[in-house]
């Protein structure tokens, strides 16, 4: 766990980056991804369909895809959207379609750590690509298990290292090499995406990442790999 002073850093540094990418935030995820990262939310998404009505929490919402997700997937659907940088949200907000999705989709800006929303609130509560970027993630998991109602469903969706020999070097190739490249030269801020390369390096294998989820509450936690183990769904229920 981080201390204090290097969580804050981390915050803070985030935040600073996401800040400076947001306006093409989501160009850069679908041509980056080959547009697969809507497959990826899409699969995540339709692990709720237990849950079609009522409220979820979709934490680190970023510029609101996976929101837009959850409520075309369940038409009376509402989504509480947090996320801690105020400038994803705006450039997410601004691209809403002209649907009853807008009405259903409701902003916050806030800390996954300190989630500002009461308790037992939501059915579901979904992480996309996120987890990774709190400082400190047992706290972060423990306030997803708090906002959730008993039998309600936690879904992270996160990148993590594939195993296969023959994908492992080509993805990180790619993870380190080209894509910071590609990305920072249409983006103007290379750094985000190198950041995201050591970031992924970085996170915790798989099988800890589910033990923090049980000690945090949840049970029945599981992995489902996707695309040659290139991202994750952990999934877990609030007893």
């Amino acid at each position: 766990m981080e201390n204090s002073k290097e969580g804050d850093a981390k915050k803070h540094f985030v935040k600073e980056k996401f800040s400076a990418i947001s306006g093409r935030y989501d160009l850069l995820n679908s041509l980056l991804s080959l547009q697969i990262d809507r497959y990826w939310r899409w699969r995540t998404t339709r692990l709720l369909r237990r849950f079609p009505d009522g409220w979820v929490l979709d934490l680190c919402a970023g510029t609101l895809p996976l929101s837009l997700e959850l409520t075309r997937q369940a038409v009376n659907r509402r989504v509480l959207a947090v996320d801690f940088c105020e400038d994803m949200l705006r450039a997410g907000a601004g691209r809403l379609p002209a649907d009853n999705r807008r009405d259903r989709i409701y902003p916050v800006c806030g800390d996954g750590e300190v989630i500002p929303a009461p308790s037992a609130s939501f059915w579901g509560c979904t992480v996309a690509f996120g987890v990774r970027n709190l400082s400190r993630t047992e706290v972060g998991l423990r306030e997803m298990h708090r906002i959730l109602r008993p039998t309600g469903k936690l879904l992270i969706l996160e990148f993590s290292r594939p195993t296969n020999p023959l994908v492992r070097p080509l993805y990180n190739l790619y993870l380190n090499r080209i894509l910071p490249a590609i990305a920072g030269r249409i983006s103007g801020d290379k750094e985000a995406y190198e950041y995201l390369a050591s970031s992924i390096a970085a996170f915790y294998e798989p099988e800890e990442l589910l033990r923090m989820m049980r000690a945090a509450g949840f049970a029945d936690a599981i992995r489902i790999p996707l695309t040659f183990g290139i991202v994750s769904i952990y999934m877990g229920t609030k007893q």
